[in-house]
């Protein structure tokens, strides 16, 4: 005999929007071998890598020092995993950017490899091909992203030196937690597929 339905009411799961962490930085972003191969390349500035990351860790550092009177423990944690998470959001989303760029420069390129295109052919003397500003354009993102790269690893080594633990994004709860099922499915296909 089956058993009668029963209006049980199921836990409620708050999805979480994961924060951009070093690790994802470091993946987009050129580090400081690259970056060099791209400023010799393009003739690009170089950036002081290590002039940067340990300018914005001082900074960080220097700032909770003038900040400690005024905040608590708790407090300060709280206003360094903000000020960091911006750091580190920022260099990833130009690492993203820099990743595009880069997408785009290789396609434009092996496009302008075929000689029966003519739309891709170099412009009139005096002017770069098309591809050759996607390429130059990639490079002016990978320098800027690197930069960022460095300034987002001093501020979590700022951050591990003030607070006394490892950094970590914040994940804050999603806005939009009634999302469809088919949304939901959809992603997860996505995610199946790689």
């Amino acid at each position: 005999m089956a058993k009668p339905a029963t209006n049980r009411p199921s836990p409620r799961v708050v999805p979480l929007r994961k924060g951009a962490t070093l690790e994802m930085v470091r993946l987009t972003c050129p580090d400081t071998v690259q970056a060099m191969l791209i400023a010799e390349s393009f003739g690009t500035a170089v950036v002081d890598s290590d002039g940067v990351r340990e300018l914005h860790e001082r900074l960080i550092i220097e700032t909770a020092d003038s900040l400690s009177d005024g905040l608590g423990e708790k407090a300060m944690q709280i206003h360094l995993q903000r000020i960091v998470g911006a750091y580190v959001g920022s260099a990833h989303g130009a690492g993203q950017f820099y990743s595009r760029a880069v997408t785009e420069a290789r396609d434009a390129t092996a496009k302008s490899a075929n000689d029966a295109r003519d739309e891709d052919l170099d412009g009139p003397v005096g002017y770069d091909s098309a591809a050759q500003r996607k390429r130059e354009f990639a490079a002016d993102m990978g320098i800027q992203s690197h930069a960022l790269r460095m300034a987002a690893e001093g501020a979590v080594a700022a951050y591990s030196h003030v607070i006394g633990e490892a950094w970590k994004p914040f994940d804050r709860p999603v806005e939009n937690p009634g999302q469809s099922l088919d949304r939901k499915a959809a992603e997860a296909q996505m995610a199946a597929l790689g």
